[in-house]
């Protein structure tokens, strides 16, 4: 796998001989993540802990554009599911060099109203599961001297939000986390980098109120929308060579909401 990790990159293909793990891209934000390095050239190796369908579709459009793909299912804020899931990805497709923590979900209602459960498996859902799959992804990139890590965190661990403490807190530990672990690596040319996305139309938001979406088209400056290929464009440019002296840095990609 050694050789393949390090063949120049065919025209148009930036990340070939690079092995991309997406967590959480069975659907939405992941998936469209994992497409856009695969067209990037990456082999991608697609986790998901339950929408076993939703990971089989995002296999199978990775395989039509050419490039191996592998469906890893792993609870990622389970260490012996991380670990698990890492030793088959090298097994089947070579060692992770490019990482995108992306699984995360919320949980949202006023701090008042909220127990100590909904605090700490947020936490644990969004923040553990990043740590965990950094780590894991560590030891790799730091033999080959080489690795990219991206971090969705959200712009409500920018600014908060209402009903969001528990969400908030752990994408603003989020940041925290992409930063400290920059200067840990940055001597063997790892970056770590977010991306805090703005309010953007997928599965994990479709049952949020009209009131929150009027909410949030008011208060963008660009008054629309964004989608999950735009922040999956932003993903592909960290994970990119020309982004190899950008680290610790937090992307909003909002619509310019984060600019208030």
């Amino acid at each position: 796998m050694a050789d393949e990790q390090t063949r120049p990159a065919g025209d148009g293909q930036p990340l070939a001989g690079k092995v991309a793990l997406v967590t959480g891209s069975s659907r939405g934000i992941g998936r469209a993540t994992a497409l856009r390095l695969a067209a990037m050239g990456a082999d991608v190796a697609v986790n998901y802990r339950s929408d076993e369908q939703g990971a089989n579709a995002t296999h199978t459009a990775i395989a039509a554009l050419g490039r191996r793909a592998l469906v890893a299912r792993a609870d990622v804020s389970n260490e012996d599911d991380v670990l698990r899931m890492f030793k088959e990805i090298e097994s089947q497709l070579g060692p992770v060099a490019i990482l995108v923590n992306n699984a995360g979900t919320t949980n949202d209602r006023l701090i008042l109203q909220m127990k100590l459960d909904d605090f700490q498996g947020l936490l644990h859902a969004n923040l553990t599961s990043a740590f965990l799959c950094t780590r894991a992804a560590l030891r790799a990139m730091l033999r080959a001297r080489w690795g990219r890590i991206v971090n969705i965190t959200s712009i409500s661990g920018i600014m908060g939000q209402v009903g969001q403490a528990n969400y908030a807190a752990s994408k603003g530990g989020l940041i925290a986390l992409t930063k400290s672990t920059a200067r840990e690596v940055a001597s063997r040319s790892i970056t770590v980098n977010a991306v805090a996305p703005g309010y953007i139309p997928t599965e994990l938001t479709a049952n949020v109120s009209q009131e929150f979406k009027d909410y949030y088209m008011n208060i963008t400056p660009l008054k629309r929308f964004g989608t999950a290929e735009e922040i999956a464009a932003a993903i592909g440019f960290l994970c990119s060579p020309e982004a190899g002296y950008i680290t610790g840095q937090t992307l909003a990609v909002d619509g310019g909401i984060s600019m208030h």
